[in-house]
């Protein structure tokens, strides 16, 4: 076996971390796949095996044959006379299977570029079978990683063993990216489909801000506090409804934190996208008049058949409640799952 088969090993067990098993198994059945190519006549025998030892650096192929009688023997490919068996081994019956060494001279050292190709193959799949295994739990986490390179619009990050893609509809409008910068996201899918296992990240998610909150306020990781609903326009702003299970607890407090330290680790991490911390209520009206502020509610109209909140605001306070590109009242909508509607009061 020649020093690059070798380094081939080290690399993909040391670095790759794929388990030495598989990689000689790869290896053997790369060797056999050479030897039915290179030796004329060996694809008609059915059963070939390769053995590799990685110390001693040989290769050598065994062919299972089955023992027939002399008068019997016509597959010269897959069947050994009774009376040349016996030499090898005296107790073998007709009916029985040996094995030959079939190993041509110098044969590690010709099949080893044909070998090649096919073990990184077999490398490549058992690679990929290691990123799903690895990954398929863990939808839903935030990772680290680095920008890597780009292929077209999407984004292909390095995770350490394995490579994770955002693409072009999970980035946040207005983030660029510069090869060789660390960024964290969120875990969208790992998918196991045509091409193999694929690693789907997202930086536009709303769960990429839960995740986030979860991880930056004690509180919510501890179940004190609990997300009720997350409305989100990535890269632009995201409304956030928090609801306490302990009463001593200030819910929004907690996730402001001491001097708005908490909140503002997570918009940094947004790129200094908007983020409302609102308290969560099962009153649409009480709900609809904080997810709104900073505008001021004149009145508000709830029909709970149609799910339709209407609600009438000063002028002054109209720009306030609509938000830009009626980004404000849109957003309150879906985080509340509800029709928000909203007018100048005309009763002046």
């Amino acid at each position: 076996m020649t020093n690059d088969i070798v380094a081939l090993i080290e690399y993909y067990e040391k670095e790759k971390g794929i388990d030495r098993n598989k990689i000689v198994a790869a290896l053997e059945f790369s060797f056999v796949s050479a030897y039915r190519k290179m030796v004329p006549g060996a694809d008609a025998i059915e059963i070939l095996r390769a053995e590799v030892n990685t110390k001693k650096g040989e290769t050598r192929i065994f062919a299972s044959l089955t023992v027939v009688a002399d008068d019997d023997h016509q597959d010269k490919f897959n069947e050994v006379p009774v009376t040349v068996a016996k030499k090898k081994d005296p107790e073998i019956e007709i009916g029985g299977t040996l094995e030959f060494n079939v190993t041509p001279k110098d044969f590690g050292r010709i099949a080893v570029q044909t070998a090649k190709q096919t073990m990184m193959q077999r490398l490549r799949q058992a690679e990929k079978e290691m990123i799903y295994e690895e990954f398929k739990d863990r939808a839903g986490d935030i990772v680290s990683g680095t920008v890597r390179r780009f292929e077209r619009n999407d984004v292909m990050i390095d995770l350490g063993k394995f490579e994770g893609i955002m693409p072009n509809r999970e980035r946040v409008q207005g983030e660029d990216y510069n090869i060789g910068d660390r960024i964290r996201c969120y875990v969208l899918a790992v998918e196991n489909e045509g091409r193999g296992p694929e690693i789907i990240l997202s930086r536009s998610h709303p769960n990429f801000v839960r995740r986030l909150f979860e991880a930056e306020v004690n509180e919510i990781s501890d179940h004190t506090v609990e997300i009720r609903a997350i409305a989100r326009e990535s890269g632009f702003r995201t409304k956030v409804a928090v609801w306490s299970n302990d009463p001593k607890v200030d819910p929004v407090g907690a996730c402001v934190g001491m001097r708005g330290a908490r909140v503002k680790n997570i918009v940094r991490e947004l790129n200094n996208e908007k983020v409302d911390i609102i308290r969560w209520s099962e009153n649409p009206a009480e709900l609809v008049r904080e997810a709104l502020k900073p505008a001021e509610l004149i009145s508000i109209n709830v029909n709970e058949a149609d799910k339709i909140v209407l609600v009438t605001v000063s002028e002054e306070d109209l720009s306030k409640a609509i938000g830009r590109k009626g980004q404000n009242a849109r957003l309150s909508s879906r985080l509340m799952g509800w029709d928000v509607q909203v007018r100048k009061d005309e009763t002046k």
